[in-house]
């Protein structure tokens, strides 16, 4: 998405020049790759958006009726999801309680675990989710607007940072 109109020059770019114009030339080179993923996030969130509205789902509720799909059962104990998608279990609860109005997911009782939740997809969330990744693929993931080796260096730099972070 474009705010305004299109720019002249990369204003990240620009603001890399004054950090090294203001000293901080150490820094200029990290302080534009930062700048950029997090306007990279907010480019690719946008399109996300715009595909998954229309289905009435978020990013994160996406992501959970994918994962449930994934599962030989169609279910997870609820603290499981949390750390697989890498989220706050406040906001698995939250997610879960959305599909759960929209009749995508139900909860059901952990059948050896008293005190666990499971969240269980449903026919109508599986539909859902097949719809959703049939237009993410076409509208999104297979048109990035980078090229196929583009997409595997960044990947790879992407999957560095991430374990250099402790992600995995």
């Amino acid at each position: 998405m474009t705010i305004g109109r299109t720019l002249d020059s990369d204003p990240i770019e620009e603001a890399r020049r004054q950090w090294i114009t203001h000293g901080w030339e150490d820094a200029a080179d990290g302080m534009a790759a930062v700048t950029s993923i997090v306007r990279a996030q907010q480019i690719v969130l946008q399109r996300i958006d715009t595909v998954l509205r229309p289905l009435d789902l978020t990013f994160a509720r996406y992501e959970i009726l994918t994962l449930l799909s994934f599962t030989r059962s169609g279910s997870l104990p609820m603290t499981k999801m949390g750390a697989l998608l890498q989220v706050h279990p406040t906001s698995v609860t939250s997610a879960v309680d959305r599909l759960e109005s929209q009749g995508f997911v139900e909860r059901l009782p952990h059948p050896t675990d008293r005190r666990a939740v499971l969240a269980s997809i449903t026919e109508a969330g599986r539909q859902r989710a097949l719809a959703a990744t049939a237009a993410l693929n076409g509208q999104v993931f297979e048109q990035l607007g980078i090229t196929e080796h583009q997409i595997g260096q960044l990947r790879t730099v992407l999957r560095a940072l991430r374990a250099n972070a402790g992600d995995f």
